[in-house]
């Protein structure tokens, strides 16, 4: 119906590089089974085909589980072709490294032989430090890491190098102070200033290990067309067994307080502090060829378990857990699956498929911050014991040495974090559900997306008097002075203790500290980017305004005290009780979510030192844009919450009303306002007299000429169903005038029994209840029914669905049950209302809310919280709405209905019986097929919009809104323009209809919300009215529906009914064909000569003109915009 925008739409898109299923034709790319002779489907299967099908039933618990995991085995492997590349390269890095010079011995500090082009890869702090150096060509280059064991996956291709430096550079004494670090570094920036001359190398950089800023490594690309091919990283490190372990145990001290503070701690008595991650970094070098020889040993015989290995590294990218210090990286989940082989927990038979499974149950039943687990099988009783290790580090995990902690540098939050990411992955394997592989392994899980609110700390120089702060000096000490790393783990702590039982889990993510040229300094602590927190919130205990503590009288009294501060007062309780309280001041719901934001800048300014200026929160920006005129401080839930109550007032009248001919049966709501959904919600309509004409015989309210547009008052719709009875017509005509007599009765007894001011219709009653209007329909439940007889002349009674027989069981059945349950589940997850107002607010902000009715987006919100995998449900409108457009844009609408599970109704078999028939009967059904427990078959809310065409552009806007969005919202610096994503594009549009706002009545619920507008006749006192207001009066919508009609066949018409100024115009195409002469269709055309014929195109400047007079008063400017409508 409308090539005019998918004409534009191909105009003017730009599509993102990523793979996305755009609408189209039903017919048109769909997915067909494939079709097989009688002979190839009975052909007798071969033995190798049912052992892959025996492999298929014991390894994988499906097939088509099977060759996905296969296609994305294949689509991340490396070819042979371009490991062979890879090889000649690293024969040629090995040859260059071998032919760097040596150079003399000189004391540490003494640098003056370092070129002018390079810089030392470390910050020398405090520079002064003893020991010599010298330099030597590596006594052994060794590749080690995934590459050799075949567990690497693309796009980046990393394969590292391990140089182990000759015994003469290093001395025993080098564990102290630095000193080993600082030869490491000398050693890289003399490789680095040697090899950056060589022709071979495209570039040459440095890096950090994993973020560690004391251990950088050195980065060779080549040169030319291989330059993106791979990445060789060097790693520096000691000869094997250089080092005693004994002075590498975790309770060791190895930075003296004397050379790193400038002063002692030893004469108060105190021993030096224990220096366990500065340790463990000098053990890792020590560790890197046992660690791959073990490695080899364990994957090498079993390709399941690389298979394994890489889809857990997949798993842990989609989720960014593998990135910078302290990510749960490949290197530590390879040893893991190196840990349940030896504890027999994986066996090397298993399938990629079930070592990923093993792998996850074992993390989601395993906590490593409680329980440690160790690859070492020796009994010597000069090892500590993991209870040593346990005191030093949050998180646990020791190597076959029984030294090394793999996961020293892992934090407890990040730990917690990929638990709960295994829980989920768990939950939704255990599903078997179609698209379970889709979920876990190929839909990226950004920290914007899958928590609640997001918490930037910026500038990270602020950090620094944290550390002071909280006493972190040992820590810094430890740390190499990354007072980032120092002061992670008790802010997180902090937090935590004060969110409670607000938080579900707590998350952090450093930017991983980007590479640098080598005559450039190392890049400082305070230049690495932003600490970012994520919190995922629990709805039960978010909005509660009390932090409640201990009785006055209770030695925990004063640890509350301390810790809340000056917000901790006693108070005195209904049960009597004098208690330690906070109060956070929070009136409306919108506050009330945001309490986290109370919590955490008070925290962090009383224990931190780190003031509210630079805690950038991110959690109710996109609010805005559902708050109603002149509200800053509501999103419209109370006023929402407000009417459902006058609502349930209502139905109680009804239900008590005396003297009806039949009583009722049920009273159920069919508007947005009564399942939340209602972007801005009603008001208690108080009519100012004079702005209005009065009609007193009526009792109702008329708009004035000489004023502007009174306000828009909606009414909200109720069905009133009345018992079944033997003496209902059988007739529709009569059963039409029946229920039209129930309305006028209606009326009367309303007005009578309860003194409330109504006006009765053929077809509806509207009741005007506490400033409410309620449009109540009167039901007969058989109607439907009788619409669908249909009478043969033989006197046979056939049943056919009809168009008004389907339009009245929608209107009185399926809408009043969608209502009730989206009702319900608005009960169970507060988030939902303010995710589907912001949904609708974005969909008509495009101008594209008449192509998508209001139910239709109510499902695929609902979807969100019914079916959040791979997330939890969203507690906050901001995730929500992000994963909206997320949906909108990747979910294959052509080839997968979306099934909204309602209340649970839907059993798996039916699923999949639903699945299993929706190819069959694709190009009968609409564009965009949602299935509900009620509507298995014909997505009824869909059958009349949105068009392939109107669908297609809404893809295309939301996966070019989602990737903006997400970028504001990660932005320390603040936001900034949130409102841009909601600001239609107008170029597509061949013409532009300005509105006046005079006669636009919901002016102020614009996008950009006007400075000024019109008075729209309200009174702001709230006292009872006894006038029915003016009821449905949108003056754009009813010039619309006028355009429509008269140029419908010629153009489509585009506008936003909340305040939109704007109405956009495209010609339809197909109406500019030059059409044979006709008397009866020269509406809107004109005649013209085309060779010997006369034709009839359509007349654009008459038109034009049309469109200024139609909407005289209204219309400010009729803008043409483009050629493309010339003949």
């Amino acid at each position: 119906m409308e090539p005019a925008l998918e004409g534009a739409v191909q105009e003017g898109r730009k599509m993102s590089k990523r793979k996305r299923s755009v609408p189209g034709s039903p017919a048109e790319s769909l997915l067909q089974p494939v079709k097989l002779s009688r002979e190839e489907l009975y052909k007798e299967p071969t033995n190798e085909e049912l052992n892959r099908l025996r492999e298929t039933e014991i390894l994988f618990h499906s097939s088509l589980l099977r060759l996905q995991v296969e296609e994305l085995l294949k689509e991340i492997r490396l070819s042979e072709k371009k490991k062979d590349r890879i090889g000649v390269f690293l024969r040629e890095v090995n040859q260059c490294i071998k032919k760097v010079p040596s150079i003399p011995e000189t004391e540490l500090i003494d640098q003056a032989w370092l070129p002018a082009g390079v810089r030392v890869p470390l910050h020398q702090v405090p520079y002064t430090v003893k020991g010599s150096f010298c330099f030597l060509p590596p006594a052994q280059v060794t590749v080690v890491g995934s590459y050799l064991l075949g567990t690497c996956i693309r796009p980046n291709i990393n394969v590292d190098m391990a140089l182990t430096m000759p015994m003469e550079i290093l001395q025993d004494k080098d564990l102290l102070n630095q000193r080993y670090f600082r030869k490491r570094a000398l050693y890289l920036a003399h490789l680095a200033h040697h090899l950056a001359r060589d022709p071979l190398f495209g570039s040459v950089h440095f890096s950090y290990t994993n973020g560690c800023h004391l251990k950088p490594l050195l980065l060779l690309r080549p040169r030319g067309k291989d330059e993106h091919l791979v990445t060789v990283r060097l790693y520096p490190c000691p000869p094997p067994n250089f080092f005693r372990p004994c002075r590498l145990l975790p309770t060791k001290n190895n930075v003296r307080s004397t050379w790193y503070q400038g002063q002692s701690h030893l004469g108060d008595g105190k021993p030096e502090p224990p220096t366990p991650h500065y340790n463990t970094w000098v053990l890792q070098d020590t560790a890197l060829e046992s660690h791959m020889q073990l490695l080899s040993t364990v994957l090498s015989s079993a390709q399941g378990l690389k298979d394994g290995v890489t889809l857990l590294k997949v798993w842990l990218r989609q989720r960014e857990l593998d990135k910078g210090l302290g990510g749960f990286n490949g290197f530590l989940i390879s040893m893991l699956v190196a840990f349940l082989v030896s504890t027999r927990k994986i066996h090397t038979t298993m399938s990629g498929y079930q070592v990923l499974r093993s792998v996850l149950q074992f993390l989601v039943t395993t906590d490593l911050t409680v329980n440690g687990i160790s690859l070492c099988l020796s009994s010597d009783p000069s090892l500590p014991a993991l209870a040593d290790f346990h005191q030093a580090f949050p998180v646990v995990f020791l190597d076959s040495s029984g030294l090394l902690n793999l996961c020293a540098d892992v934090t407890a939050s990040t730990y917690h974090q990929v638990q709960h990411e295994a829980r989920l992955s768990m939950v939704l394997l255990d599903s078997k559900a179609d698209d379970g592989f889709q979920l876990l392994l190929m839909t990226p899980k950004p920290m914007v997306r899958s928590f609640d609110h997001i918490l930037h700390l910026h500038p990270l120089s602020r950090l620094q008097a944290a550390c002071h702060r909280l006493k972190l000096c040992p820590e810094l000490q430890d740390s190499g002075g990354d007072y980032v790393s120092a002061v992670l783990g008790p802010l997180t702590t902090l937090l935590k203790q004060g969110l409670g039982s607000r938080l579900q889990l707590l998350a952090h993510s450093r930017p991983s500290v980007p590479e640098w040229n080598i005559s450039q300094d190392p890049p400082k602590h305070k230049d690495c980017g932003t600490l970012t927190l994520g919190l995922l919130l629990q709805p039960e205990g978010l909005t509660s305004v009390l932090e409640l503590g201990p009785e006055a009288d209770q030695p925990e009294a004063a640890d509350f005290r301390q810790f809340w501060g000056p917000r901790s007062e006693l108070r005195r309780f209904q049960d009597g009780a004098i208690r330690e309280a906070v109060v956070w001041e929070a009136a409306s719901l919108y506050q009330k979510r945001l309490i986290p934001h109370q919590v955490v800048t008070h925290l962090l300014a009383l224990h931190a030192d780190i003031p509210d200026t630079c805690v950038h929160y991110v959690g109710g920006f996109l609010d805005a844009l559902i708050q109603g005129p002149k509200e800053t401080s509501s999103t419209g839930e109370e006023a929402l919450t407000e009417a459902v109550r006058c609502y349930d007032d209502l139905s109680r009248l009804l239900w008590g009303l005396e003297g009806l001919p039949l009583t009722v049966s049920a009273v159920q709501g069919a508007h947005p306002v009564l399942r939340y959904t209602e972007v801005f919600p009603p008001t208690p309509a108080r009519p100012a007299y004079s702005f209005h004409e009065h009609l007193r015989e009526r009792a109702s309210l008329l708009p004035r000429p000489d004023k502007p547009c009174p306000a828009y008052v909606e009414p909200m719709t109720v069905v009133c169903h009345l018992e079944g009875s033997g003496q209902w017509p059988q007739d529709a005509e009569a059963v039409r005038r029946v229920r039209a007599a129930f309305q006028l009765r209606l009326a009367e007894l309303l007005t009578q029994q309860h003194g409330l001011q109504c006006r009765a219709t053929a077809t509806h009653t509207d009741v005007l209840k506490d400033g409410f209007v309620f449009r109540i329909r009167v039901a007969y439940q058989r109607e439907p029914q009788i619409l669908r007889e249909v009478h043969s002349p033989e006197g046979m009674i056939s049943l056919r669905d009809t168009p008004a027989s389907l339009c009245l069981e929608r209107d009185t059945k399926q809408l009043p049950l969608l209502t009730s349950v989206l009702h319900g589940l608005q009960q169970q997850h507060p988030a939902f209302s303010g995710v589907a107002r912001l949904a609708k607010r974005w969909v008509r902000a495009q101008l594209l809310g008449e192509g998508v009715n209001d139910e239709s987006l109510d499902l695929v919100t609902a979807a969100l919280f019914l079916h959040p995998e791979p997330f939890t449900p969203p507690s906050s409108p901001q995730v929500g709405f992000l994963r909206f457009l997320s949906l909108l844009s990747t979910f294959d609408w052509k080839n997968n209905p979306l099934i909204i599970n309602l209340n649970s109704e839907l059993k798996a078999e039916e699923q999949v019986e639903i699945r299993s028939g929706f190819l069959a009967a694709r190009t009968r059904l609409p564009v965009m097929v949602l299935i509900t427990p009620q509507d298995h078959k014909g997505s009824v809310w869909t059958q009349d919009g949105p068009s392939a065409q109107i669908l297609q552009r809404l893809v295309i806007l939301a996966a070019e809104a989602l990737p903006i969005l997400e970028k504001q919202l990660m932005d320390p610096r603040g936001p900034g323009d949130i409102r841009t994503v909601f600001r239609p594009p107008l170029d597509i549009y061949d013409v532009l209809i300005r509105l006046s706002p005079r006669h636009i009545p919901r002016h102020r619920q614009a996008v950009d919300c006007p400075a000024a507008s019109f008075c729209r006749g309200l009174l702001r006192e709230p006292q009872p009215s006894s006038l029915m207001p003016v009821l449905g009066y949108d003056p754009p919508q009813l010039y619309l529906a006028q355009l429509r009609e008269a140029f419908g066949d010629l153009a489509l018409f585009f506008y936003d009914q909340h305040g939109g100024e704007v109405i956009g115009v495209l010609w339809k195409p197909t109406s500019f064909q030059p059409q044979p002469f006709k008397a009866s269709s020269t509406k809107g055309r004109m005649v013209v000569s085309q060779g010997e014929e006369l034709v009839m195109v359509p007349n654009v400047e008459a038109i034009l003109e049309d469109f200024a007079v139609l909407g005289e008063g209204l219309v400010q400017a009729v803008e043409a915009r483009s050629e493309r409508w010339t003949v």
